[in-house]
């Protein structure tokens, strides 16, 4: 049995995410073969692009189905950029999009200003500080045990993920918005960064991951 499986459905850098997890000690297969999937100890769903898109990618393939039996089974899933997004029920790019409805809630685009009004720079490209979510005092037991608040991940995305306060693991302020940054529903879990691109504290986290 491979320790991850990273689902190939033609979306994603899949290589540099694979190459980050095998550095952490993982051995890792890059599949579309749900039988292969499926035997995975945990699972990855990248992602890039368009939301629409990769959905109607993943349903092609009746991988879609896949992905919810194994978050079923209690196989640690973990979604990241926009496989993050996927996870929760649906998005607001180009139109409405049903996502996987594993974590509720939906994506909406990242607001062009602060609160204060002035403009910012969409998308949402670079280094931003982790901090924990609204709902947390710290990050004992979960995924980001290691990383020291404030400590910085990269980012590259137009839209956020909104999920419920208690599925916020960390957050990151951009210009007074506050963004979701890592979402976590019992075994399933997001990072809307790329931590495969985020030095040591993105392989921190990887290996936690390895480790659940």
């Amino acid at each position: 049995m491979h320790d991850v499986a990273i689902i190939d459905y033609g979306v994603g850098n899949l290589l540099s995410v694979s190459r980050a997890l095998e550095h952490c000690g993982a051995r890792v297969v890059i599949s579309a073969d749900p039988a292969v999937i499926g035997a995975a100890a945990r699972v990855v769903l990248p992602g890039v692009g368009s939301f629409a898109d990769s959905m109607a990618a993943l349903r092609a393939d009746g991988l879609d189905a896949l992905v919810k039996d194994v978050a079923a089974a209690g196989t640690p899933l973990l979604g990241i950029c926009l496989g993050m997004q996927m996870l929760l029920d649906e998005s607001a790019e180009h139109g409405v999009t049903a996502g996987l409805g594993l974590i509720p809630g939906r994506v909406v685009q990242i607001p062009g200003a602060g609160p204060d009004g002035v403009p910012h720079k969409i998308p949402h490209i670079g280094w931003s500080a982790l901090q924990p979510g609204p709902a947390r005092a710290d990050w004992d037991g979960t995924v980001l045990a290691g990383v020291t608040p404030g400590e910085a991940v990269y980012f590259v995305h137009s839209f956020m993920a909104q999920p419920a306060p208690e599925h916020r693991l960390a957050d990151c302020d951009y210009h007074g918005v506050p963004i979701a940054a890592v979402i976590g529903r019992a075994n399933v879990l997001g990072a809307q960064f790329h931590p495969e691109k985020s030095g040591e504290v993105g392989l921190t986290i990887l290996r936690h991951f390895l480790n659940r």
